[in-house]
């Protein structure tokens, strides 16, 4: 009976009537005398400044409603003064995708900035929905090479996996990286390009970049019809590294909700001969005046 009660409180119709009643009268332009007994809105004038009936009002609060159309929620929003926030928590407790006109974010978040610069010997890179790489700190040049080298539109992770013709040479790494299973890894990327595509339907750069790789890559236009909708979360590689030699390295990706940013972390078991080959490419030795190593130094 507890759990019932936690479910009902977090329901649609719930929901719709705690911002309708927090909805002062006179914000909306209505009168609030003390002739008033409803807290906010009455659902009259909710329905009112909605465009549907009073029943239909009742029937989402009480929960006997529970998939209005996407017209209908956006109505609801508007009357009801929602944040962007809380419009988009609407559409979702509605089952729809709250439309999106943004395009894709480039930018870091100053909170997921501060982390990152935090996080010390790590190889870390973010990239946006779309997979341009977007930022990486000193960590992942060391281990791949130093994307700075390469002009901006060629640092797009989508476009090495699926190369456009026999001359596109898009590369983020400077040395070879391999996957053990390079079937379910170019699944996991076209999959989380579909569903960045629902999150930002109208981005021009997205649709452009879906469009070239459709029509120049045969692999890409196969999984693509597949339909698969999915995150790439995790994976496994080993960077060839002309230094210290080949390097396993999990690969884990964590996603910003917001901006759908990709922040990738490349890290070896701990422990591992893979560990210590990493840490001499991440953070190697310093010598002193004399010519022998002091220990290892930070390059973040």
């Amino acid at each position: 009976m507890e759990g019932m009660a936690v479910n009902e409180g977090l329901g649609l119709g719930v929901t719709i009537r705690a911002w309708r009643e927090r909805l002062s009268p006179s914000a909306v332009g209505l009168p609030s005398g003390r002739s008033r007994r409803a807290t906010g809105l009455r659902r009259e004038e909710l329905a009112e400044r909605a465009g549907v009936s009073v029943d239909y009002v009742v029937r989402l609060e009480q929960g006997r409603s529970t998939a209005p159309s996407a017209q209908v929620v956006n109505s609801l929003a508007r009357a009801l003064r929602l944040s962007d926030t809380e419009r988009e928590h609407l559409y979702r407790m509605a089952g729809l995708v709250p439309p999106n006109h943004e395009p894709i974010p480039d930018h870091l978040p100053p909170g997921v900035h501060r982390v990152l610069n935090r996080l010390g010997e790590v190889a870390v890179a973010v990239f946006a929905a779309d997979w341009q790489l977007i930022w990486w700190n000193p960590g992942w040049a060391a281990l791949l090479g130093d994307p700075s080298a390469k002009p901006p539109e060629l640092r797009n992770f989508a476009r090495e996996r699926f190369p456009i013709g026999s001359g596109d040479d898009v590369r983020i790494a400077s040395w070879p990286v391999l996957v053990p299973d390079g079937d379910t890894s170019d699944l996991a990327v076209v999959s989380d390009l579909r569903r960045a595509t629902g999150r930002f339907p109208h981005d021009a750069r997205l649709a452009d970049l879906i469009r070239q790789l459709t029509a120049g890559n045969a692999t890409f236009a196969r999984l693509w019809a597949s339909g698969t909708v999915a995150a790439h979360r995790e994976d496994r590689k080993t960077v060839r590294h002309p230094v210290v030699g080949p390097v396993d390295v999990d690969c884990d990706v964590l996603t910003d909700g917001d901006s759908e940013l990709k922040i990738v972390i490349l890290t070896a078991a701990p422990g591992s001969s893979d560990e210590a080959r990493l840490q001499r490419v991440v953070a190697p030795p310093l010598p002193d005046r004399t010519g022998t190593t002091t220990g290892m130094s930070s390059i973040t």
